[in-house]
């Protein structure tokens, strides 16, 4: 039964309950999930709500909003718990200026993609990089990578890919080219041909490892139980690269790798290629902000990136990451909570998750 404002709140504080703990985190994930209210101010909100920290007698939960009101609560002005999050409505405002630059043939400036969305080009600009861990230029520059990566897939000459993907000259595609493709544009169309990559297998309490860097960083992790079987995956993931075994300087990145699978919530500070299309760098990024010890479901990534449409597409992002545990697409799970696949054994996410789970 609901309780209603008149009740009397001199009671002992409820049991404990995991749901307080989120309100008590501001806990963004939990959202959606219940709301709570406050018998002393007469207001419900939702759990990642930035208002005073209530006394704990007072708060109880509910699973619908439309159950707050019947007990009597109004909405609170603070954190809107009816409609959007706020985290939602500015996701929506990022999706939209994405959609903008994706679809102009040349760059949006700051000023009018700000002008598109309503909002000043300072508060726009540390919106977008907030929400997708790029500025506006780099977002843009990831998009046109993108499209030049396919127009090279796709046997288009170099000429043709150029103004393809917005450049207005030669001069400006070549002096980005080998940042954006990580070589020549010759050498990608050639499929990566003798691009050289560092690798080397380490053993970890969850099988072995295989990190492999690029020239610009850490390419891929990855996780299984035969250390041949995984340089042949390497082998699949880069089939035109030049792969070169590490030396003992190499070997220490990989114990590096090793110490974040023993203890996830320690992260890890390198710099990484991760290679992909505009759209999986919006999932990656989305993940990577999925804090230690708390999980999200594939639904609520497409929320929180402004495609609440694009489920299936947020799992294949999640299925196409080359970078275990850094990228940490094991903190997805389905709307139940229940684990779903995992390209490197359910097992092996089921103890990730774990792990994070006693250290938070």
């Amino acid at each position: 039964m609901e309780t209603t404002l008149k009740e009397k709140t001199d009671r002992s504080v409820p049991a404990a309950d995991l749901r307080w703990e989120r309100v008590l985190a501001r806990d963004k994930t939990a959202d959606g999930q219940f709301w709570y209210s406050v018998a002393t101010t007469g207001v419900y909100c939702r759990p990642s709500c930035a208002s005073r920290k209530a006394n704990r007698r007072n708060v109880r939960f509910h699973d619908r909003p439309e159950d707050a009101r019947a007990a009597g609560f109004r909405a609170c002005k603070r954190c809107n718990p009816d409609g959007l999050s706020l985290d939602a409505e500015n996701a929506a405002i990022v999706a939209k200026a994405c959609r903008l630059i994706e679809q102009s043939e040349e760059v949006p400036s700051l000023g009018a993609l700000a002008q598109a969305v309503e909002l000043s080009p300072s508060y726009f600009h540390r919106l977008f990089k907030s929400v997708t861990g790029l500025t506006p230029k780099g977002y843009a520059a990831g998009h046109r990578a993108g499209r030049v990566r396919e127009g090279l897939d796709k046997n288009h000459s170099v000429t043709e890919v150029i103004y393809d993907a917005g450049f207005n000259s030669s001069g400006r595609f070549y002096e980005q080219s080998t940042s954006m493709l990580g070589m020549t544009p010759t050498k990608y169309k050639a499929g990566g041909t003798n691009e050289e990559i560092r690798f080397a297998i380490g053993e970890s309490s969850l099988g072995a490892i295989l990190v492999a860097s690029s020239a610009k960083g850490v390419a891929a992790i990855l996780i299984g139980d035969d250390p041949n079987l995984l340089a042949e995956d390497l082998q699949d993931r880069f089939p035109k690269a030049r792969l070169v075994g590490g030396d003992r300087d190499y070997e220490k990145l990989v114990a590096q790798v090793v110490g974040l699978v023993e203890a996830p919530r320690l992260g890890l500070n390198l710099p990484f290629d991760v290679r992909g299309t505009a759209f999986q760098q919006r999932v990656w990024q989305a993940l990577r902000e999925i804090p230690a010890g708390r999980t999200a479901s594939y639904a609520e990534i497409a929320a929180r990136i402004g495609s609440p449409k694009s489920v299936r597409a947020v799992a294949g992002a999640c299925a196409a990451n080359n970078i275990a545990v850094a990228i940490p697409c094991h903190r997805v799970v389905r709307n139940d909570g229940a684990l779903s696949g995992y390209a490197w054994g359910v097992e092996r996410k089921r103890a990730l998750l774990s792990r994070e789970s006693v250290a938070a």
